[in-house]
């Protein structure tokens, strides 16, 4: 980083290399942030799929800085449709007696 910082003060650039260069940021800036969303989606997909929600649900994260906040009230305050796992109906069984000799 610092040495293309430094290679941009040691020499002018003129405007094909400004042109380049934003061309470049063009074609990059889609990539990354196709790279976050899925960072982002991804996760909030399997945690909505555990929930019993619809996976779908998830894709509110591609609404800017709201869609997130919908998912994560939507998540904490409604009932999941988890069931519960049952308790033993007599505790847990012994274990076999040892062999007799």
């Amino acid at each position: 980083m610092e040495f293309a910082l430094a290679f941009l003060q040691s020499s002018p650039l003129d405007q094909q290399q400004i042109q380049h260069l934003v061309v470049a940021m063009f074609a990059l800036i889609p990539l990354f942030i196709l790279i976050g969303m899925i960072v982002i989606i991804v996760p909030t997909w399997f945690i909505c799929k555990k929930a019993g929600f619809s996976p779908w649900l998830s894709l509110l994260c591609l609404i800017p800085s709201l869609g997130l906040l919908v998912l994560l009230y939507v998540l904490a305050f409604a009932e999941w449709k988890v069931a519960p796992v049952p308790p033993p109906q007599m505790g847990y069984p012994y274990p076999p007696p040892p062999p007799r000799v």
